[in-house]
């Protein structure tokens, strides 16, 4: 099961690089639910199919792959865009940061001292990396729809570092980290829709020209 689960988490790491390549904000939205439905599985594959991980993954896969995609498709009807226009960092400046970020976060895991059960797992290269692209596509995107994209893959890193602490941790924990997400969602969505109903734009530069 450990090796299936490191296969999951290589098509996450895949993932983030297409995403931080791609300009069309439904492939974007599409990726991150793939994502959010391979990570459901993790947690039943590292613990064994516990009744803790099934919990954990049945929730995680309804909000992160079916509902949050969901609400952001609506998003994007509502506001009418389709595309990430002129980024503040090219596609492949990125990527190319994309993937230093892969790649140290590779590094910088080998240096620590693991436990064994998390010795040969993907799960911590994988959620820093996660956290890296999520972080790239908040600082790089003018949109504020790509940026809470951004927000989910910085979210997505968390969750994978949560799996390994998930039999320690209490599950009422774990579910206000994704009733928190959720949350952040909707307040995402109803500040894209006064933005784009007040200036008729959704591009977050256009918020530096506000004066008192």
């Amino acid at each position: 099961m450990e090796n299936f689960a490191n296969i999951l988490l290589l098509l996450v790491i895949l993932l983030n690089f297409f995403i931080l390549g791609s300009a069309r904000l439904g492939a974007c939205i599409r990726s991150v639910a793939l994502q959010g439905a391979m990570l459901s599985l993790v947690p039943v594959l590292l613990h064994h199919g516990s009744p803790h991980s099934l919990i954990l993954g049945g929730a995680a896969l309804l909000l992160k792959g079916f509902f949050m995609p969901w609400l952001l498709f609506r998003a994007i009807r509502q506001v009418q865009i389709r595309r990430e226009i002129e980024p503040m960092i090219g596609y492949v400046p990125t990527l190319l940061l994309g993937t230093l970020a892969t790649a140290g976060a590779f590094i910088f895991s080998d240096q620590l001292p693991l436990i064994e059960a998390h010795k040969g797992s993907l799960a911590i290269p994988c959620g820093l990396a996660t956290l890296a692209a999520g972080f790239l596509m908040l600082i790089t995107r003018r949109k504020a729809l790509t940026q809470a994209l951004g927000y989910l893959i910085f979210e997505n890193g968390i969750y994978i570092f949560g799996v390994l602490l998930s039999e320690a941790l209490p599950l009422m924990v774990e579910a206000g980290v994704l009733l928190d997400l959720l949350a952040a969602i909707f307040v995402i969505g109803i500040v894209m829709n006064q933005i784009n109903r007040e200036f008729a734009s959704l591009n977050v530069q256009n918020l530096s020209s506000l004066r008192e």
